[in-house]
């Protein structure tokens, strides 16, 4: 209970602080004042874009810790991370197009909407991949998953030099690339918030499943489960949660490997627990680094996928030192 308690306030912490930090600090003060309907400009500012932003990077941290876990558990991988299969590359095709095809739709709605629909059709390619091939299991799609990687890398990268005709269009594609929360409005937070709980709930169905996966295959088909189309269910899944992360926070390297090992060291391996602690962490990661992203230049703005790798790659080459001494 303490745990819990514990990744409880320091979500709220996160957040307070997160909604004081940006170019100009503001203090609890300015804080309290925005939310009870001060109308100058400085409150408004506050309501309508930086504490829609820190809600907005707590539900994405919420949604790569969730789909870490559930990529972990179906590989049996402590090192395997949210963008494996593809789902990234394909996030990065949608936004690009999004971004430098002129269309009829607002970007604001693009954006989003091709970012998910490409990482669901790169998730669907590398399934139909596996099974073309026969090889529908974890080291099957994992295979698949670098291979649709790098083609949708290229594919991405050929877009950028064919699409743009100005300089100011790569940069903004390439900050989408190296992550960024996207600033939605009250509604769009509300719309995250229901696709935040609902992955939860997605994610939780496939927690005995994930344990029984964690005995190995052998031991899992003797306890009746069908492993294969469990992988699959379940890579298809996380690829979902991942897609909705992707489309509103770009792509945001390492909280997905980092925030379920975190948890799995407070709460213990099992999926139940594991699965919302996870996403608690996350939240609290994506928080405090959107915070550092959005206050450490100022004027500017560091991408959030920067600072999440500075911190994220020590840990990631920690992890692996230690899995190599074991």
């Amino acid at each position: 209970m303490r745990v819990w308690l514990g990744l409880v306030l320091a979500l709220l912490l996160g957040l307070a602080v997160a909604a004081c930090a940006g170019a100009l600090w503001a203090s609890p003060a300015d804080i309290w004042r925005a939310l009870s309907g001060d109308p100058s400009m400085a409150s408004r500012l506050l309501v309508e874009w930086r504490l829609p932003r820190v809600l907005a990077a707590a539900l994405v941290g919420a949604l790569l810790g969730l789909g870490g876990t559930i990529y972990q558990g179906v590989f049996r991988n402590p090192l395997a991370e949210p963008y494996l299969l593809g789902s990234a590359g394909g996030a990065a095709v949608g936004a690009t197009v999004a971004l430098l095809v002129p269309l009829a739709l607002p970007q604001s709605l693009l954006l989003p909407v091709l970012a998910f629909a490409g990482a669901w059709g790169a998730t669907m390619l590398v399934l139909g991949i596996a099974r073309v091939a026969g090889a529908v299991d974890a080291a099957g799609l994992l295979l698949a998953g670098v291979a649709v990687a790098a083609i949708l890398g290229a594919l991405r990268s050929f877009l950028m030099l064919a699409l743009s005709d100005e300089t100011v269009s790569l940069q903004v594609v390439m900050s989408w690339v190296l992550g960024g929360i996207q600033t939605p409005s009250w509604r769009g937070i509300a719309l995250l918030a229901a696709i935040a709980l609902g992955c939860l709930g997605l994610s939780l169905l496939f927690a005995r499943r994930l344990d029984l996966l964690g005995l190995g295959e052998t031991m899992a088909t003797a306890f009746g489960l069908d492993t294969r189309r469990v992988v699959a269910e379940a890579v298809l899944a996380g690829s979902v949660i991942v897609a909705a992360a992707v489309a509103f926070g770009g792509l945001v390297a390492f909280v997905g490997l980092a925030a379920p090992h975190i948890a799995r060291w407070l709460v213990g391996p099992l999926h139940k627990p594991l699965l919302p602690a996870s996403a608690l962490v996350g939240a609290i990661v994506v928080t405090l680094a959107d915070a550092i992203a959005r206050a450490a230049l100022p004027p500017a703005e560091i991408p959030l996928g920067l600072v999440t790798a500075i911190a994220g790659g020590p840990f990631f080459i920690l992890l692996l030192a230690r899995r190599l001494r074991t």
